[in-house]
């Protein structure tokens, strides 16, 4: 990484030390805080409801900071995952240093770090939720030879008071500017905040929903990030939801993640981009630009665990509500190329020979054929039924999981090409060719039955540990939402009283 890049950095920890932060040190905070003038410490990690919790720290001395990085501190388990006894629930908390940032909504000024859960005797806590991801990108490495990459497209609801000027067009909200979108202004100011905490951000842009409703406005947005290790999207996919809702509060908006707010109206997803990387090198295509056969056993292996992975990104009775035939919600297990009506979608990844930079720039003559982006790089495979309810460690360690389960399947490339579908099959002419796809659980209880029947995949190389299963299992089947939706989607009012009840979910 050269100086300009880190001098420019929008972590404001990288730019002072002039380091990445991957490789920042316990010396290196200290020296910080003590440049900067820092009065406190905040510690903070996911907790069983899939929220950050946290924990302050006021600077008393260089001995106490010293401590407090090298010890971490103790916090009682029981009350931040259901699967931990109270005789048995003292665990520690150590932090991460290379997560460290300034804290922005912070008035005294504050440096953040996410943690680890270690347990009793010093060891990384089985079944934490980011130990279990860790766990799940090792085990992909060592089948694969490859590293697993991923990223998130998190769209969310802001909701504020209509000022009956400039109305935005009902659900076409698409890539709208000011002043038909209220929210680019609220958008680009998180988009600043979460990239000085070290997001790594592809953009940020309105949504298709929006909507007014007895003088409330609601609009949908949605910032897009860059690949990275699955670890650190999973980190900075959290830290993006708390800066958001922060944000928010701090200026009188609210904000949901929640999968659906409304009836008829567009839905939030979570849509998960993943590559695989060897030496560098994006693995997702062979020679002529078409997917290589690492990214079908990849796909494959997510077309075999589709049904269970909604337990990780499925996760309250709501989510059944938006994966429902004829949206752009997936219902159906199967995959294909741009095509917003599958589960697993490739998108366009510049695969074509062509500077398209010099056709829009014909009067830039250093826009030469050999400036053509290495193309192959960009190329992603989405998965699409996730939404903002999943706990997103576990998600993506399932999804880790799902794609190195396709290099262990004998029938992966057969599973592929079955699977495929170039067709919208929500259409009345492609009945015969639906009628053939297995269908993605329709309630809590349903995806609970799913994970119950693949679980050992997941705990294969023990990545899942079998008492985190037992509890998500437990956790969907007390919804008790097996025939939920049948009975209550024709009644709009019983609708809104569960989207009440889930409204700020995950």
């Amino acid at each position: 990484m050269n100086d300009s890049h880190l001098t420019l950095n929008a972590n404001p920890i990288v730019a002072a030390l002039q380091k990445p932060s991957a490789q920042f040190t316990k010396a290196d905070i200290i020296d910080y805080i003590v440049r900067n003038d820092i009065r406190m410490v905040n510690f903070m990690y996911p907790g069983g409801d899939g929220k950050l919790k946290t924990l302050n720290f006021v600077i008393n001395d260089l001995a106490y900071l010293d401590t407090i990085l090298t010890c971490g501190e103790r916090v009682d388990g029981s009350s931040l995952f259901s699967f931990i006894q109270a005789g048995s629930s003292d665990l520690y908390v150590l932090p991460r240093y290379t997560t460290a940032f300034v804290d922005p909504f912070a008035e005294i000024p504050t440096v953040t770090m996410l943690c680890s859960y270690f347990d009793k005797d010093g060891h990384p806590l089985e079944s934490s939720p980011e130990h279990t991801l860790h766990k799940a990108a090792e085990a992909f490495r060592q089948v694969t030879g490859m590293q697993f990459q991923a990223m998130g497209e998190l769209e969310y609801y802001v909701i504020s008071d209509d000022e009956g000027v400039f109305p935005a067009t009902d659900q076409r909200g698409y890539h709208e500017s000011a002043p038909y979108a209220k929210a680019n202004e609220f958008r680009t100011r998180c988009m600043q905040y979460i990239a000085q905490a070290g997001g790594q951000i592809k953009y940020g842009h309105s949504e298709v929903g929006n909507f007014t409703l007895d003088g409330i406005n609601y609009e949908q947005n949605e910032i897009e990030f860059l690949p990275v290790d699955v670890e650190q999207a999973a980190d900075q996919l959290m830290l993006a939801k708390w800066i958001i809702r922060n944000l928010a509060y701090e200026l009188g908006y609210d904000v949901t993640f929640a999968p659906k707010i409304t009836t008829g109206k567009a839905g939030s997803g979570l849509h998960i981009h993943m590559r695989m990387l060897k030496d560098g090198q994006n693995q997702m295509l062979a020679e002529g630009g078409v997917l290589s056969e690492s990214a079908r056993r990849m796909i494959a292996g997510m077309m075999d665990l589709a049904p269970a992975i909604t337990a990780f990104g499925n996760k309250n009775p709501t989510s059944y509500f938006r994966l429902v035939p004829h949206q752009e919600a997936p219902t159906n297990v199967c995959w294909g190329d741009r095509n917003r009506s599958v589960l697993v979608r490739v998108p366009l990844g510049w695969a074509a020979d062509v500077n398209m930079a010099a056709l829009a720039n014909p009067q830039d003559a250093s826009l030469t054929a050999d400036l053509l982006p290495i193309t192959s790089q960009k190329q992603t495979v989405e998965m699409r039924s996730p939404d903002g309810s999943a706990d997103l460690y576990q998600l993506l360690a399932g999804l880790c999981v799902a794609c190195r389960h396709g290099f262990e399947m004998d029938n992966a490339l057969e599973l592929a090409d079955r699977t495929y579908v170039n067709v919208n099959i929500h259409a009345a002419e492609n009945a015969d060719r639906l009628s053939t796809l297995a269908q993605l659980p329709d309630s809590c209880v349903a995806s609970a039955d799913c994970l119950e029947r693949q679980r050992a995949v997941f705990e294969e190389h023990g990545v899942f540990a079998p008492a985190m299963i037992d509890g998500i299992i437990a956790q969907l089947r007390a919804f008790d939402d097996k025939t939920l939706r049948r009975n209550i989607e024709n009644h709009p009012e019983e609708v809104m009283k569960l989207v009440t009840q889930y409204f700020h979910c995950g």
